[in-house]
């Protein structure tokens, strides 16, 4: 990852919560299943949304936890595709943080997630791409 990709957050904005106490695990931080859901949510809205269709998750590769997640946080999920296959689409998830009182965000989990658009029985279907530009 470069340098520009940890100090501000790229892509489409798909969801953001706020951190609660009831997301919290026994030492009192941000349960990472909890992170995790909320960037699987984002991702999913972001996959449906490419693939005009639904999606499952199929994947969820190269997660990195960077920092901790605190009660209270403003937590946002931002979605680069990063490939379209036939029935699947890669799209890398980060989630940042925004603490109360300050001004800038900062990165605390990232990952690549597959999903796969399905009809309307739960069977993988082919990802309709949009025509390509007629040349003139």
């Amino acid at each position: 990852m470069n340098e520009q990709a940890t100090t501000a957050p790229s892509g489409d904005l798909c969801i953001r919560t706020l951190a609660m106490p009831a997301d919290t695990n026994a030492n009192g931080d941000i349960f990472g299943g909890w992170l995790l859901s909320q960037m699987d949510v984002g991702g999913g809205v972001f996959a449906s949304k490419v693939a005009r269709s639904r999606t499952v998750t199929v994947a969820i590769e190269a997660m990195n936890f960077r920092k901790a997640v605190y009660v209270g946080d403003l937590v946002s999920v931002y979605a680069n595709l990063v490939r379209v296959g036939r029935t699947s689409l890669t799209v890398h998830l980060e989630a940042w943080a925004l603490r109360r009182k300050e001004l800038h965000p900062f990165l605390v989990t990232d990952g690549h997630f597959t999903y796969v658009s399905i009809d309307d029985h739960g069977r993988p279907q082919a990802i309709q791409r949009e025509d390509p530009p007629i040349a003139t």
